[in-house]
């Protein structure tokens, strides 16, 4: 379909962006690796600085709002999830929000073809002797 971006279903290949916010929390550090490793990470990381910005916000946002609903929820909590839900949105982590950002996540048909190749044979030669 013309204007589709199709991102690859193994997802994004290579570390994560380094951290541009203040210090992050180890809760914050497993969602930010987890989440450029999602197929919406190789549109976000052809976006630059700004997306990468964003993609930190969120992952504060949704840290923010999962510890609080691990416990008694808080005001700051139940922000969070609203601000994160905006976010998920934005960034394409939704089934919906990928139909209108006309991302589509496709496999590399051509993947299990390359590791199925048979190796090359080493042929020996026979050589004439008289």
């Amino acid at each position: 379909m013309p204007g589709t971006t199709y991102l690859p279903a193994e997802g994004r290949q290579g570390d994560a962006p380094e951290w541009p916010l203040a210090s992050m929390t180890s809760a914050e550090e497993v969602a930010w690796r987890d989440l450029w490793a999602t197929p919406q990470a190789e549109a976000w990381a052809q976006l630059g600085i700004g997306a990468v910005r964003v993609v930190a916000r969120y992952c504060r946002l949704v840290c923010t709002a999962e510890a609080s609903m691990a416990g008694k929820p808080t005001v700051a909590g139940v922000q969070a999830i609203g601000e994160a839900r905006q976010l998920e949105d934005r960034l394409g982590l939704t089934p919906m929000a990928m139909l209108r950002l006309r991302w589509e996540v496709v496999a590399d048909e051509l993947a299990a073809a390359r590791s199925d190749a048979p190796q090359p044979v080493t042929q020996r030669r026979i050589r004439a002797v008289e």
